[in-house]
């Protein structure tokens, strides 16, 4: 906790989720991000119902939503404890995609789709997917989309090639992004639509490997096809066309969402380097934190993260005095500062443990697995340079 951004109710609720992650997902955590699915999600709705009974559930929302009301700069502190381990942020409902979908839902469904939808994705109830990305279109490029959603009738027909559908594997429903008016502007062409996963014709071709990695359930990665799917007309969300500012703004927290928790993961990534460093002998008397370049990494890795969770906390802190579009520039700062640290911080960390950093023996090789593509989604780290140093340079007349 940074006493500059603390506040009573972080200073009071800080030292119970610090507690909750160490003492009940500290020591289940390779058990279940390596085990098979369907016994991880058993053991995982156990802490899940503790964490309820403990008052620390969906801590984001307002508290007439069950939430605990808190500010993106107070939720940022916590995100990175929970970011710690892979497990922290599910077994308090704040696991992307459905914290996206949440809040996006809460701001723009309808009543009818908040009841049949999210009120029970918010109790934890059922899990969801955000299904916008796709193999023949280039991601960093959201405009661009070949999925359509026809209407006929009262109904929505929606056929397209989806990937990259984080969760959809057990997800009750999936939000689409489809193209409903293709004549008109680029920015105006798309929709979000709600698509029940037991739909005819949403067929999940398969869960993608990651890196050797199939996963399952809420730890994987699904390509879909969408195959006459047919949707009532009801199940759009917000206005027809507005797909693309629906995007923008589930997208803006999400960014930071991504990078507080990257942060827990260097946290502990460095904790695991610090320890190593200082336990393993290389020969009488002389550990490997003995040698310069060890202690250089961990020099480098301190300030580094340091830097990074100032960072987010300012763009937090503006988002919430300010709103996402004025803190637009320093969400894109983050976006590709932060990866950038986490991958080094992880690659160090890797060199440090030797042959034990690539086994399944810590948490190392499954964060530099899965994180690898933290400079891929929410946006590539080229773009959001290009769109920060095209910012900068209209200060000086280009």
């Amino acid at each position: 906790m940074i006493e500059l951004f603390a506040t009573d109710k972080l200073r009071a609720l800080y030292p119970r989720v610090k507690a909750f992650v160490e003492e009940e997902l500290y020591p289940v955590e390779m058990q279940l991000v390596h085990g098979p699915w369907p016994e991880a999600k058993a053991l995982l709705d156990e802490k899940r119902a503790k964490a309820k009974s403990l008052g620390l559930w969906t801590p984001y929302l307002p508290e007439d939503e069950g939430g605990l009301g808190l500010t993106m700069t107070e939720f940022g502190q916590l995100s990175e404890i929970l970011g710690m381990t892979p497990l922290g942020h599910y077994a308090l409902n704040c696991q992307a995609p459905d914290i996206g979908n949440i809040e996006l839902m809460h701001q723009f469904a309808s009543e009818e789709l908040k009841e049949r939808y999210l009120h029970p994705l918010i109790n934890g109830e059922i899990r969801s997917c955000f299904s916008m990305t796709e193999p023949e279109f280039a991601g960093s490029n959201p405009v661009n989309l070949g999925t359509t959603a026809v209407q006929e009738g009262d109904e929505f027909v929606i056929n397209g090639h989806k990937w990259f559908t984080t969760a959809a594997d057990g997800a009750a429903f999936a939000i689409v992004m489809a193209v409903t008016d293709p004549e008109a502007g680029p920015y105006n062409r798309a929709s979000m639509i709600i698509v029940p996963t037991d739909t005819p014709g949403f067929e999940l071709t398969r869960n993608i490997p990651i890196m050797g990695d199939v996963g399952g359930g809420y730890m994987s990665h699904a390509e879909i096809e969408y195959k006459d799917c047919r949707v009532p007309l009801s199940n759009l969300i917000g206005e027809p066309g507005s797909g693309f500012m629906l995007a923008q703004q589930r997208l803006g927290p999400g960014r930071i969402h991504h990078c507080m928790r990257w942060i827990g993961i260097c946290e502990r990534a460095f904790d695991l380097m610090c320890k190593r460093a200082a336990t393993r002998e290389l020969r009488d008397g002389k550990m490997l934190g003995h040698q310069q370049t060890i202690q250089n990494w961990i020099s480098e890795s301190r300030a580094e993260i340091n830097a990074a969770r100032y960072m987010v906390l300012h763009a937090a802190h503006k988002m919430d005095r300010e709103g996402s579009k004025a803190a637009r520039l320093e969400i894109s700062t983050i976006k590709f500062y932060v990866a950038n640290v986490l991958m080094q911080v992880l690659d160090r960390a890797v060199q440090v443990h030797g042959a034990l950093g690539i086994t399944e023996d810590t948490m190392l090789s499954f964060w530099y697995r899965h994180e690898r593509g933290a400079r891929i989604y929410d946006g590539p780290d080229e773009v959001h340079k290009a769109s920060l140093a095209k910012s900068i340079l209209k200060k000086y007349g280009m």
